[in-house]
Formats: C-alpha cells, sequence, structure tokens
C-alpha cells in the first residue's frame, strides 16, 4: 500500500466512528410471498425510521415507500403482461449516523389463467377511419403520461373499497379479446354491471387527476392517489368532480353509463401502479388499514 493510500484509510478510520461500521441486516417481508400476474402485495422494511430514505425496485419497477408499522411500507403490483418466473427485487436503506443497508433476492411471478372473450361490435367502433385512429392513439398516450406522473406522497388510506352497487361480479380483467375475429390487446381493468344512472364511487381518497371523454374509454374520471397509483372510471353517462378536487373514499364520482365503446350500461375500472397494469379486485383485498 502506497504511503498516500494508507494516508488516506487512516483519515476515514478518524472520521467514521467505529460503531457505525457494525454490519447490521435488513429485515424485508413480502405479503404475500409470491405474486401471480396482475397481482397487489405489499413489502414491509421493519426497525427503520419514518425519516429514513428507502428505495428499491422489483421486476425492474420502482417500489415507492411510506411510513407504516413500525417501518415503511410499499405496495407491489405486478403488470399482467409480465414474464413468469423469478424476478429480482433490491432494497436500501439509507438513515443518518448509520452505514447504508440493503438487502435483495427473488420474488417469484407465478402464471394465471385468463378467459377469452369473443365480442361482435359495429364495423365503424373497430375499424378506425385515420382520423379516429389518430386521436384514440393521442388519448392512449394522455394516459400513459399521467400514469407515468408521480405524486410523492399517498394521498390513500385506509382499505380500497368497491366503486359501485352491483348485484353481479365484476368480470374481464386479463381477458384476451377478440374483436370481430381479430385478437386484441388484453382487457386491463374489470367491468361491473350496472343499471345506467348508478352513483360511482371513490375506490379511496384521491385527487382528481382526469376528466375527460375518450372514443373507447367514452366520459372517465381517474383518480390519483399518490406514489404513482391510479385508478380510472370509465363509460361513466355523467362526472361529478373536477380536475384538482380532493376526494374523500366513497363519494361519489359520476354515474354508471355506455358512453364510448360500451355495449350497455356498466363500469370499467382499472388500476395502474407505477404503469404496471393491475387486477382492481386483488387492490380490494390490500390489508393496509392505517
Amino acid at each position: 500500500m502506497s504511503r498516500a493510500a494508507v494516508a488516506l484509510f487512516a483519515a476515514l478510520v478518524v472520521a467514521v466512528p467505529v460503531t457505525t461500521l457494525a454490519a447490521e441486516s435488513l429485515e424485508v417481508v413480502w405479503h404475500p410471498s409470491r405474486l401471480a400476474l396482475g397481482s397487489v402485495g405489499w413489502t414491509h422494511v421493519t426497525s427503520v425510521s419514518d425519516t429514513a430514505m428507502v428505495e428499491g425496485a422489483v421486476a425492474g419497477r420502482p417500489l415507492r415507500f411510506f411510513a407504516y408499522a413500525g417501518g415503511q411500507a410499499a405496495v407491489v403490483g405486478i403488470d399482467v403482461e409480465t414474464r413468469p418466473g423469478a424476478h429480482p427485487w433490491r432494497i436500501a436503506v439509507v438513515e443518518p449516523g448509520r452505514i447504508p443497508r440493503t438487502a435483495g433476492g427473488r420474488l417469484v411471478v407465478d402464471r394465471r389463467q385468463f378467459s377469452v372473450q369473443r365480442l361482435t361490435l359495429p364495423r365503424a367502433m373497430v375499424d378506425l377511419d385515420p382520423a379516429t385512429e389518430r386521436r384514440a392513439e393521442l388519448e392512449r398516450e394522455a394516459l400513459v403520461t399521467l400514469h407515468r406522473t408521480i405524486t410523492p406522497e399517498r394521498l390513500w388510506r385506509g382499505r380500497f373499497t368497491r366503486p359501485v352497487a352491483a348485484t353481479e361480479p365484476p368480470t374481464g380483467f386479463g381477458a384476451r379479446r377478440i374483436l370481430n375475429g381479430l385478437p386484441r390487446a388484453p382487457h386491463t381493468a374489470v367491468d361491473y354491471t350496472a343499471p345506467a344512472g348508478t352513483a360511482v364511487v371513490a375506490a379511496n381518497s384521491g385527487r382528481v387527476a382526469m376528466v375527460a371523454e375518450f372514443f373507447f374509454l367514452g366520459r372517465l374520471v381517474v383518480l390519483d392517489h399518490g406514489l404513482g397509483l391510479y385508478t380510472l372510471y370509465s363509460h361513466l353517462e355523467s362526472t361529478a368532480v373536477a380536475i384538482g378536487d380532493r376526494v374523500d373514499r366513497g363519494q361519489t364520482i359520476g354515474a354508471v353509463g355506455a358512453t364510448g365503446r360500451a355495449t350497455g350500461p356498466h363500469l370499467h375500472w382499472g388500476v395502474q401502479l407505477g404503469g404496471a397494469r393491475l387486477d382492481p379486485l386483488e387492490l380490494l383485498e390490500l390489508p393496509i388499514s392505517d
């Protein structure tokens, strides 16, 4: 070792108290321990302070943490088209007066069987003219841009609630749709059948991020729940909120309708987390209760 290297090492030893160099493990718990396509879960980093900086990622998507139960937690979402198998995860914690701590491993993502839906629609709703196709693409891009916008704080609290009172169970998430004999992208929402005019409510507290009328989705409302979590309510007959409004869980935001490309009155309810398209029914089972 050169004299310069020896001097640098000595300076570091003096500058860093020996007590901060003790190896400390980072405890990370996954709920559940494995997920499936479109699933929602959460991870809990225990015994870290509310002010610690916690960062991480799983399956190539960032995790966004918030203070919870004596540590920090993050909601985990697996996109419906993720490749099944073991995906790497890594979490790092930085706290004042302590050396950075890291943990990593692999989270198993299981396959999931989805239904196939064959629908026959008017040709004008499937084979779009150039102007309508351009409109639909601009609307899709607007949603993609919105879902990439991350509000840095959590706006939701407690359990999520179903957005509409309906007697029939919702259907359709992940369904491989065949329209007029041609395969289309998977359906990334659930559909609640309900009479036109039935109240649609916010699944949890948040901020109204979009109110619009799209070609495919019809009249819609998008709520931002913070930390990259969004819920979408579409085919609405009417809306009862404006962009920027703060809403509470269970607050009426619109009414069931059949606007856009719809064969009858229903609510199309979607969930995205950091761009991952998730099964909304899984969000209803998220057990974080504060």
